[in-house]
C-alpha cells in the first residue's frame, strides 16, 4: 500500500477529482494548504498590491492498493497540469498497514468495498 499526497491548485481540484473518480479512486481526504514557493513577488489588482509569497493550495491524501498507484499518479498529473511553475508536487509513501474499524478487515481489503 502506498499513501500519495498531492499539492494542488485550488482551482483544479474539481478537475482532479473527476478524474480520480473516472480512475477507480473514489476515496481521498483533502486539506486547504498554505505554502511558500521559488517565486516572490506581489501582484496589483485594482490599485492594490498583494503579496503572492504565500500559495494558497490543497493537498490531496489517498492510500491505495500498490496495483493502484501508477493510475492515481497519472490521474493527479493529468488534470493538475496547467505548464505553469506552481502546479503541485506528489509525493508517495510506504503504508505499513491498514485497518477498517467498522468490520477489522486489515491490508489491502480494508481500503475498498468488495463486489
Amino acid at each position: 500500500m502506498k499513501k500519495i499526497e498531492a499539492i494542488i491548485r485550488k482551482t483544479k481540484f474539481e478537475e482532479v477529482k473527476e478524474t480520480l473518480h473516472e480512475s477507480g479512486i473514489d476515496f481521498f481526504t483533502f486539506f486547504p494548504a498554505t505554502g511558500v514557493g521559488k517565486a516572490r513577488q506581489s501582484r496589483v489588482y485594482r490599485g492594490i498590491a498583494y503579496d503572492t509569497s504565500s500559495i494558497e493550495r490543497l493537498l490531496i491524501s489517498i492510500v491505495v492498493r500498490d496495483i493502484n498507484v501508477d493510475k492515481t499518479i497519472e490521474a493527479i498529473m493529468k488534470a493538475a497540469n496547467t505548464g505553469e511553475i506552481g502546479d503541485g508536487k506528489i509525493f508517495v509513501s510506504d503504508i505499513i498497514e491498514s485497518y477498517r474499524i467498522r468490520t477489522g478487515e486489515k491490508g489491502d481489503e480494508s481500503l475498498y468495498t468488495k463486489d
